[in-house]
Order: C-alpha cells, then structure tokens, then sequence
C-alpha cells in the first residue's frame, strides 16, 4: 500500500488507502474496456461480467441475495434514495440517532420540511461504555429506543457502528424490536464505519437500508459503494433519481406503463458509472478474505485497539471518550489544556502521523486496522505524550 509507506496512518474511517493490486486492477480495466472499445457490442459481456461478479461477492459478505444489492456511489446516496421513495405521510415520526453524520441527518431534515414529519433524537452519544461492559450498552439501547418510539413512528435512523464514539448498536436486536412495534418503522442503518470491520451479517440481512462504502475499512476505491434493501422496500419505495439504470428496458419508454422499473435492488441504480472501480473493489475484498475470515480480522482489529486505548489511557490529560477498551477499531479522545484539537493534528501531521479532529462532538479520532503495527501505535503514544508535555505546563 502506497499510502502506508511514508506515513503512520490512523484515519481508516475516513478513507482507507488503496493496495497496489487494487490500483493495478482498475487500470487493467480502463485498458481492457478501451481494447474492447468503450461503447461495442464488445464490451458488454465484461461489463456485465465485472457488475454481477462484484455484485455476488458483496452479496455473499452480506449473506443476502444479489438481487437486494444496489450500488452507489456512497453511503449518503445509498441511504437517500430508497429513503426519499417511502410512504411518509403528515406528521409522520422520525426517530433519528444523536451520532449520525451530517449528511443523512440533512436528508431527514428536508424530507420532514417537506413532508411535514416531525423528527425525534435518540440519545446514544451519552453511552460510553467500552467493550468491557457491552452487555450493559445493548440493554441501555434496547430501553431507550423504548422509551423513544412513538404510535406514529415510521424510521428509525442508527448506525451499526457510531462514527464518533466508536460503539456498535445491536442493529439485530433493535430490528426485532421495532418490528415489534404498532407502526412497524423502517430501520435505516448506515454502514459506513461497520463494512470490512466488524461482522455485518445479521445486521445487514434485518435492515430495511444498509448502506455501506468501498472506500473506508474495505481499502477500496472512493466513489463506489452499495446498499442492502429489504424486501419490504423493494416493494414499498419508489425510485427518486431515475435514469436508465432503473428501467427494465429501455424501449417503449413513452408508452404508459405503470411499472417501469426493476424490482430488486437495480431500481435504485441511475446511470452510467466507473466500471473499473468495481474491479478495484473486489481485488481488495479478495485479499481481505485472503488475511481471514471477518470474526478473526475483527478480533485482531480489537486487540490492536486495546492496545492503542490502554496506552492512551495512561496518558496524563488524555480523556478518552470510552471507559474501557473499545468494541471495535475507533478509539475517541480529547486533551484536557488545549486550545484546539486542529493543533494536534497539525502537530501530528507533521511527523507523518495522521488522525482526525471531529467537529461534534470536539474530539480527536485515531483508528486501527489490520494493517496498524505496534510500531505504528508507538509512534502516535510517543508524539502525544511529548505534545502534551511540551504544550501543557
């Protein structure tokens, strides 16, 4: 990996960096569609060769059936789409996290001015229990969406794993709940942090919206992305953004058919995209199967994580966001006496060592993967302890 090997590099959750294999495939890609020409009778059987090879390897990482798979380009459209075709209806309730990002809590912004929905908070940022007590966060979880949920509640808006504290939800756990519920609302869960990271399976499958992303944790390429759907929403949105990806044929367009488009997933597909993304994507999924299956990249992502929080944590003004070692590979922290966290960064940046400051809360974010190394995690501990003593008198 290019990108790794000048640097020591914490910010998987923003974007992961691509192998040197997955790059190679994507050019060998370009070359090959343009040998074939770009636009022949050639170079459709690759084409559709590259989309349903791609597509039935995300499928068989869900463990759902390709045809409730639509790509996108990234999580927000792959959340926005289907949501933006559901049935709400005047003063509809919308039940939405207090750790999404900013992007999907616009979206339900603007569809509740439209459609005048009313829009309540889910107060998860609060829970700051490490995996220690994770038992204890899903019995929490599990109370407030309770406490929460009302009679006309129609969505509920949760990330499997939140961006900023670095806690998982029990999605599985919440979709039998709210399934439960008189207004049987829909679970819109984004992926973003939780694809390639942690095990997905079951939380995918139960979602009626999983929304996930290439470019993070699966050391893809950016710009592809794709979304799991349930059956209910196949049936029960309506494309938004509609072009000739969402059709069943092109033809006879201008006669009067109801029911134009795909059924599965593919309705919520627009137009032309980069096929030589898709075969960037799947190199690198490919050799992330090659380093283990996901519980045991998981668990390796963990013990690194531990690592990194149990060093931090004897830190003098280090104030970690967790109260025990994290659940996943996101480990959150401020530093008491700074004037900004953007100066750390900076600071850090300076020295090849690269995290993230978030905006809200003002924390400072560092993420491990697989291919983290303990001298990696050495460097950080050591660059923050000298900041911190050189800074903070």
């Amino acid at each position: 990996m290019p990108a790794l090997q000048n640097k020591n590099y914490f910010n998987y959750g923003g974007q992961g960096p691509l192998p040197t294999e997955s790059l190679k495939a994507i050019t060998r890609s370009w070359q090959r569609i343009q040998e074939l020409g770009p636009f022949t009778n050639n170079v459709w059987p690759y084409i559709t060769k590259e989309v349903i090879s791609t597509k039935n390897l995300l499928s068989e990482i869900c463990s759902i059936h390709p045809n409730r798979i639509a790509f996108t380009e990234n999580v927000t459209s792959g959340c926005v789409l289907p949501l933006l075709g559901l049935p709400f209806y005047e003063g509809d309730h919308l039940l939405i996290s207090d750790c999404e990002h900013p992007g999907i809590v616009a979206a339900c912004k603007e569809l509740a001015r439209k459609k005048n929905l009313r829009i309540g908070i889910l107060p998860v940022l609060q829970l700051c229990y490490g995996d220690d007590k994770k038992n204890e966060t899903y019995k929490t979880i599990l109370k407030l969406i309770d406490e929460n949920l009302k009679k006309n509640t129609k969505l509920v808006v949760l990330s499997h794993l939140l961006w900023n504290t670095g806690q998982i939800m029990p999605i599985e756990l919440i979709a039998r709940k709210i399934k439960e519920h008189s207004s049987k609302p829909y679970l819109l869960v984004d992926a973003a942090q939780s694809f390639c990271h942690i095990p997905i399976k079951g939380a995918c499958d139960m979602a009626d919206i999983y929304a996930f992303t290439g470019h993070k944790w699966a050391y893809g390429p950016e710009g592809l992305g794709a979304v799991a759907l349930s059956s209910r929403v196949l049936e029960e949105s309506n494309p938004t953004l509609i072009g000739w990806k969402s059709l069943k044929a092109e033809e006879g367009i201008y006669v009067n058919n109801k029911n134009p488009f795909h059924s599965d997933g593919r309705r919520f597909e627009i137009a032309t995209s980069c096929v030589p993304l898709l075969a960037g994507l799947k190199n690198s999924l490919i050799m992330l199967h090659n380093q283990g299956n996901e519980t045991e990249r998981f668990l390796k992502i963990k013990n690194l994580s531990a690592i990194l929080w149990e060093k931090l944590n004897q830190i003098k003004n280090i104030k970690l966001v967790l109260d025990s070692p994290p659940p996943s590979g996101i480990i959150s922290f401020s530093i008491d006496g700074i004037n900004s966290s953007e100066e750390v960064v900076k600071h850090l940046g300076q020295k090849n060592l690269w995290i993230r400051e978030l905006e809200d809360p003002k924390w400072l974010r560092a993420c491990v993967h697989i291919t983290t190394d303990l001298t990696e995690i050495d460097n950080l501990v050591f660059a923050l302890n000298n900041f911190i003593a050189t800074e903070i008198s």
